[in-house]
């Protein structure tokens, strides 16, 4: 508004002078999926003002074939914040369980399998972290909005970025316990099958350990043509699979791409395997 005071802005209470229309639409989308996740999905439209969320929607209308739901823009989005924080606290029971499984010396994975036969329970798969633009950062903009309310929340965002520290150290651990071997990192994208690395745990924990462990440390991504710049003057390599199973003696599962699940036992016959991701039993 100060930068255009030709234009009149809309506000609560009515826009009938407005020249312009703002509306929040927060996006559903999948990576990969982007394009039919678009069209098939609903829609959360929140206008500043009623007339503004109704002329939004004839918009989304137009390619949309999910429902269009119009609202305020606050409570739009704060929905899209919510639906990252419940992804995330579910994810974070996820990974608690598994470090609870390592203490207690029970397989996390037949645990959930067997938990998830129960009709009311859906306990999702964990992993090295959560990472991505959306579930591992929205959380916080709740956390900052009412910090005294929003304990679960954080408690969660707590959970799931300490996992990946977590899953650093076992890794560790099993670098000293072998000091001659190479370790074979599986993946740096924070989810299956994309190319994005932005907050992802896999990469955290692989630049972390390149800084330690030097030319030991082999990464496989197939989905990026050179490492990272954090990665330079390391000493880790970025390989291909095979040459990452001709070399290494610890073979380290942080993504499950499609390209690692044709792994068989006798690609991994006479290695260390850590499988943070649970792929290899399915």
């Amino acid at each position: 508004a100060e930068l255009r005071p030709d234009l009149v802005v809309p506000r609560d209470g009515g826009d009938e002078e407005a020249n312009i229309a703002l509306a929040y639409c927060p996006e559903r989308v999948l990576p990969g999926r982007i394009v039919n996740e678009l069209v098939h999905n609903d829609r959360v439209i929140g206008g500043v003002t009623t007339a503004c969320a109704e002329r939004a929607a004839v918009l989304y209308t137009s390619f949309v074939k999910g429902a269009c739901l119009t609202t305020t823009a606050r409570v739009a989005e704060t929905v899209k914040l919510v639906e990252n924080s419940f992804r995330d606290v579910n994810i974070a029971f996820a990974n608690e369980l598994s470090m609870i499984a390592d203490v207690i010396g029970v397989d996390v994975w037949e645990v959930i399998a067997l938990a998830n036969r129960h009709p009311r329970v859906n306990i999702l798969q964990p992993g090295p972290g959560v990472g991505g633009h959306c579930i591992a950062v929205d959380p916080w903009f709740l956390v900052a909005g009412a910090p005294e309310a929003a304990r679960l929340v954080r408690t969660a965002r707590e959970v799931n970025d300490h996992k990946a520290v977590h899953t650093e150290a076992k890794i560790r651990a099993l670098l000293d316990a072998a000091p001659d071997a190479k370790v074979a990192l599986l993946g740096l994208a924070f989810k299956p099958d994309i190319d994005d690395f932005r907050e992802s745990p896999a990469l955290e924990i692989a630049e972390s350990l390149s800084h330690t462990h030097g030319a030991r440390i082999l990464v496989v991504e197939p989905f990026t043509e050179d490492l990272p710049p954090a990665f330079a003057g390391s000493g880790a390599e970025l390989v291909t699979l095979d040459a990452a199973l001709r070399q290494a003696e610890i073979v380290v599962v942080l993504v499950d791409h499609t390209a690692f699940k044709h792994l068989s036992p006798q690609d991994l016959a006479g290695k260390l395997v850590f499988d943070t991701r649970g792929m290899l039993r399915r």
